[in-house]
C-alpha cells in the first residue's frame, strides 16, 4: 500500500473543492448588492452588465453551488419561482401572495423554537426557516377583482 503524504491529501482536497471562478465572484457580488431576492433569470440580467456572454445555465449552476456551500440562501418554500438571497444568515422572509415579491423581516430569529420542536419531536433540530405570507403595499392598494 502506498503512503499518502499530507501534501497529497491537500492536493486531493483541492481537486474536489469548487474553484472560486470570476463568474462565481461576479454572481455573488451582484446578488449581495440587492435585497429583492431575485430569481436566476433576474440575477442573469444583473450579471450581464459585467459579463455579457454569461448564460442562464451558468448562473443557475453557480447559484445552486453557492447555496449548497452555504454562501447564499436559496428560497423555495412557498412561491412559484426559486429565489436567492445574498444574506446566508438565518433570517425570516415575507412573501406577497399576489405578485410573489419577497422581503426580509427585520426581527431576531426565534432560537427557542428549535428547542421546542426538538422537545416535541424525536428529531435533532439543526435549524429552521420561516416565511410569512400576505399582501405587499402595492397589491394591498389594488381593488379586489371580482370572481366569476
Amino acid at each position: 500500500m502506498a503512503y499518502v503524504t499530507p501534501f497529497h491529501l491537500k492536493l486531493m482536497a483541492l481537486a474536489h473543492r469548487p474553484r472560486n471562478t470570476r463568474q462565481r465572484r461576479v454572481i455573488l457580488d451582484e446578488l449581495k448588492k440587492v435585497t429583492s431576492h431575485p430569481t436566476a433569470y433576474e440575477v442573469l440580467k444583473l450579471v450581464r452588465s459585467r459579463m455579457p456572454g454569461i448564460s442562464l445555465a451558468t448562473v443557475y449552476r453557480n447559484l445552486e453551488l453557492l447555496s449548497e456551500r452555504g454562501v447564499i440562501m436559496r428560497l423555495d418554500t412557498g412561491g412559484m419561482k426559486r429565489r436567492y438571497d445574498g444574506n446566508a444568515a438565518n433570517h425570516y422572509h415575507v412573501r406577497c401572495i399576489v405578485c410573489d415579491r419577497v422581503a426580509d423581516v427585520s426581527c431576531e430569529p426565534l432560537g427557542t423554537i428549535e428547542e421546542l420542536m426538538g422537545e416535541a419531536t424525536d428529531f435533532t433540530i439543526v435549524g429552521h426557516r420561516l416565511e410569512f405570507h400576505g399582501y405587499c403595499p402595492a397589491c394591498a392598494r389594488q381593488p379586489a377583482k371580482p370572481t366569476a
